[in-house]
C-alpha cells in the first residue's frame, strides 16, 4: 500500500508561480509512476503531467513549457518517493484541485491518490 501527501497549493496571480509537492509512503519500492491530475469546478478531472521511475515525463498539451515535473528525492534515487510540480506562467484555466497520483509496475491504471490541494489563480 501507498499513501500520497500533497502540499503546496494556494492562491496565486495571474502570471505568477507555485510549486506543489508529493510524497509517497510505505510500500515505495512498487511506484512506476507519480504524478499530477487536476479537477477545475464542472469540469473532468483530467492529467497534467506524469513522471515514471525511469525519468520519461509526460505533459499535457495546456501545460507545456509551463510547468515541470521532477523527482526530488536526491539520496534514494531507486526508487519514486517524492515529487514537485513547478508551476509557472499560472493562468485563470489553471485554478483547480490538483491531485497527486500514482501507478505499481504491470498497473494500467492509476492506483493511489492523494487528497488534493487547491491551487486557486486569480488578481
Amino acid at each position: 500500500q501507498v499513501k500520497l501527501v500533497e502540499s503546496g497549493g494556494g492562491l496565486v496571480q495571474p502570471g505568477g508561480s507555485l510549486r506543489l509537492s508529493c510524497v509517497a509512503f510505505g510500500s515505495i519500492y512498487s511506484i512506476y509512476s507519480m504524478g499530477w491530475y487536476r479537477q477545475a469546478p464542472g469540469k473532468q478531472r483530467e492529467l497534467v503531467a506524469a513522471l515514471t521511475n525511469s525519468s520519461h515525463t509526460n505533459y499535457a498539451d495546456s501545460v507545456k513549457g509551463r510547468f515541470t515535473i521532477s523527482r526530488d528525492n536526491p539520496k534514494n534515487t531507486a526508487y519514486l518517493q517524492r515529487i514537485s510540480l513547478q508551476m509557472n506562467s499560472v493562468n485563470l484555466e489553471d485554478t483547480a484541485v490538483y491531485y497527486c497520483n500514482a501507478k505499481e509496475y504491470g498497473d494500467s491504471f492509476i492506483r493511489y491518490w492523494g487528497q488534493g490541494t487547491q491551487v486557486t489563480v486569480s488578481s
